[in-house]
């Protein structure tokens, strides 16, 4: 049997503004914007991975209280998605660059450079580059 994770559901306040932070900012690739009905759509944004399938968002707006609350908060507060780089100082310096929130400063641990990113609506992400483990 073959499985693969293809979609991590993000709850967001707004198709548009999360596109533009992902898109824009973040330098994702635009996967799927089809409008369902009047109120919802299915948007599915990735990092660009240069013709490489992986996982992608799927940007679901929230549409009732709870949703709404958990907006910013889906992991309680935790790091909730791990962006993986080739090139942790490129893309580092692009994202000071355009903007993005930073809780800290980069970091060397056991497995690679890491530092800890907020997207639009306060999610914590990692961004990282793991360590070459070729001579292991």
């Amino acid at each position: 049997m073959k499985q693969v994770l293809s979609l991590v559901s993000l709850v967001v306040e707004d198709y548009d503004e999360a596109v533009e932070f992902f898109v824009g900012k973040l330098g994702f690739e635009l996967l799927e914007d089809t409008r369902l009905t009047e109120e919802k759509r299915w948007v599915r944004i990735a990092p660009r991975n240069a013709g490489h399938p992986g996982c992608a968002l799927l940007l679901a707006k929230a549409n009732n209280d709870a949703q709404r609350l958990a907006i910013g908060h889906q992991a309680g507060g935790r790091v909730f998605l791990f962006l993986q780089t080739d090139n942790f100082e490129r893309d580092y310096s692009r994202y000071r660059q355009a903007g993005v929130v930073f809780r800290e400063e980069p970091r060397n641990e056991a497995y690679g450079r890491v530092v800890v990113f907020e997207d639009l609506y306060g999610n914590p992400w990692d961004l990282f580059e793991p360590k070459d483990r070729s001579g292991d």
